[in-house]
Order: structure tokens, then sequence, then C-alpha cells
């Protein structure tokens, strides 16, 4: 049973991507579809980063429903960087997007999983296994912003 419920995963995972790369017209639809995805990405991500560093009161219910938002959309933005969209409209991604594709799609990876620890942390509903994974997540994010987007 498990094998079969993986397979169907996997088939829907497969025909998502295949989905997203041909819902975009033009490359601008790209670049709105995965700047769109970021920007409720980092909303949510702002939110947890407040209460873990005492800015705004603790909430485990926010806190839960934030980190599932996040881990969530950390899914969507990468079929939006498809080839062509480097040079249009108002976009931060650097040239090493693409350039350096498999070290780009090594740190969206890492992204993903410190996302999901943190996802699984908010959770548990403590101030303390929030802020615990709460830095990791924050420094995935950092090194991807650090080499692949513009100030």
């Amino acid at each position: 049973m498990k094998a079969i419920s993986a397979a169907v995963l996997a088939a829907s995972i497969a025909l998502l991507s295949t989905t997203a790369m041909a819902q975009f017209a033009k490359p601008e639809d790209a670049v709105k579809y995965r700047q769109s995805a970021l920007t409720v990405m980092a909303k949510h991500f702002g939110r947890l980063g407040a209460m873990a560093n005492g800015k705004a009161p603790f909430d485990a219910k926010q806190a839960a429903d934030s980190a599932a938002i996040v881990e969530f959309m950390s899914k969507l933005p990468w079929a939006g960087f498809v080839e062509g969209s480097d040079n249009v409209g108002n976009t931060r991604a650097l040239p090493e997007v693409w350039s350096q594709s498999a070290k780009f799609k090594e740190a969206s990876e890492k992204m993903m999983t410190e996302v999901a620890k943190l996802n699984a942390a908010a959770k548990v509903g403590t101030l303390d296994s929030l802020k615990a994974a709460f830095g990791p997540a924050g420094g995935a994010c950092k090194n991807c912003h650090d080499t692949f987007r513009a100030k």
C-alpha cells in the first residue's frame, strides 16, 4: 500500500511540475509566479521571525499556521525559474541562478528541508521549538539570497 501511495504521490508531483512549466505563456508570467510565491512565503516567514525574535507575542496556532504555509509555498517558486525569464521584468534573480543551476537547486532543496523542520517544530507548539528551528531555516534562505539574489 505504501508503494502505491508513493507512486501516486510521485506521479502527482510530476504532473503538477509539468503543468506549472506549461502555464507560462510568456517569461514575464514565470517571473510573476515565482515572485508571488516568494512574497507569500516571506510574509508568513516574517511572522514567525517576529515571534522567534520577541518582536511579537508567541501564538502557537498562528505559528503553526504560518509555518505550514511557508512549507507549502517553499515548493512552488522553483517552477518559475524557467529559461528566458532571467532578463525579464523587475527581477532580482542573478544570472548565477541559470549558470550555476545545480548549486541553485541544492540551495533551494536545503531551504525546503529546513522549512519542513521549521513546520514540524511549530507544530510542537512551544516558543523554544520555534526558535531552535527558525535560525537554520533563516540561514538557508539567506544563503540563497546571498548567492542568487541581487541586493
